[in-house]
Formats: C-alpha cells, structure tokens, sequence
C-alpha cells in the first residue's frame, strides 16, 4: 500500500494557515506509508502535468493531528514519487496536537512531529582547536 490510509476528508478542525503561513514551516522528509490522505479522487490531468505547481507550493502541506499525519495537500506530488518508486517527499508539516496542548510558543515551526529526528544543525566551518593531553 502506497499510504497509512485514504480518507474523505479533514478529520482536525480548520487551522487557518495562509500560504504565507505555511511557507514558514520547513519542509520535512516523510515517508509516504505513514500518510493518511484527506481526498478519496485525484484528477488524472493534474497527476500527469509537469508544472502542477508553478503557482503554488513546491511541498506538500500535512497536518498532526492525534498522532497521526494527515495530507492535506500535495496528493498529486505523493503519487507521482510512488510512481517513481520513492518512498518518502518532502512535506510541510503543521504539529496541531503541540498547538492544541499550547505547548511550545505558539511559533508554528517550533513545533516536532513525533518519531522524527528534528533537523541537524549547519556544520561549522570553524577549525575547532585540538583538545590538550
């Protein structure tokens, strides 16, 4: 199977986001088998064409919600990487459940998504001096 599940619809209320909102959280890896998808159809047009997103994200866009990782848009993109026999895309991902608990300080992208490793931080480029004897 492709994906966790295919559902029809948003089971997490409406967060709001605008896409200036969404272009803050930085996009994650995420494989697609731990992917609920919020839309049962696709349009095989829109699977098919090269420039599905000129106008708009270049990643997809989930939601955390209760644990689970829900595809809110990008279902398009998920496919066509499963057609081209990847397993993971990069997603944006909004944590709701640590907004829901009012954890973290309400900065949207200070939020992890369980089970996933936060991102490394940049190597120095700074010669770190040798450690005395």
């Amino acid at each position: 199977m492709i994906f966790k599940d295919v559902r029809d619809g948003r089971p997490y209320p409406d967060h709001g986001l605008s896409m200036r909102d969404w272009a803050r959280i930085p996009p994650r890896q995420i494989r697609l088998d731990e992917l609920i998808t919020t839309k049962r159809e696709l349009r095989l047009d829109a699977l098919l064409d090269e420039d599905s997103t000129f106008y708009g994200d270049l990643f997809g866009h989930a939601v955390l919600w209760e644990g689970q990782i829900y595809l809110e848009d990008g279902l398009h993109r998920a496919l066509r990487a499963a057609l081209q026999q990847r397993t993971v895309i990069h997603v944006r991902i909004l944590n709701l459940d640590a907004l829901r608990a009012g954890t973290g300080t309400g900065n949207i992208q200070a939020h992890p998504v369980p089970g996933q490793r936060p991102p490394a931080a940049p190597e120095s480029h700074t010669r770190q001096p040798a450690a005395r004897r």
